[in-house]
């Protein structure tokens, strides 16, 4: 657990470029009104976290999954959100995949290029 409540907060820089992403170019976000968001997202973030390990509890895990995090949030009443998570969280796997099937691959070939490398010896 943090040792200060600050360290729940989210980085600024992530809070200020999420907030501009958001918002048609030539709008200006005071600084008193970014830490508010801050602050927002990160009592969100405890709020949902809490509610997936408590999914997870009820399934005897001690590990949250991200189908606990999606049962979570139509649980606090954010099921609009449930669809675009649903696809990021498939994007996510997918990616995963991809970059462990490619570091295997690649593993594979350094084995294979040292295997054909190797000098055999005559007893």
């Amino acid at each position: 657990m943090a040792e200060k409540l600050e360290d729940l907060n989210l980085p600024n820089a992530v809070v200020t470029r999420i907030v501009k992403e958001a918002l048609p170019d030539g709008v200006t976000v005071a600084k008193e009104a970014r830490a508010a968001v801050a602050k927002a997202a990160s009592i969100f973030i405890l709020y949902l976290t809490s509610s997936a390990n408590v999914i997870a509890k009820k399934s005897n895990r001690k590990t949250v999954s991200g189908t606990d995090v999606i049962q979570a949030m139509e649980d606090i009443e954010f099921e609009q959100f449930v669809e675009p998570l649903n696809e990021a969280l498939e994007n996510f796997k997918k990616n995963q995949k991809t970059k462990k099937d490619a570091a295997a691959k690649k593993k594979e070939q350094t084995k294979e290029g040292e295997d054909s490398g190797e000098m055999i010896e005559d007893e």
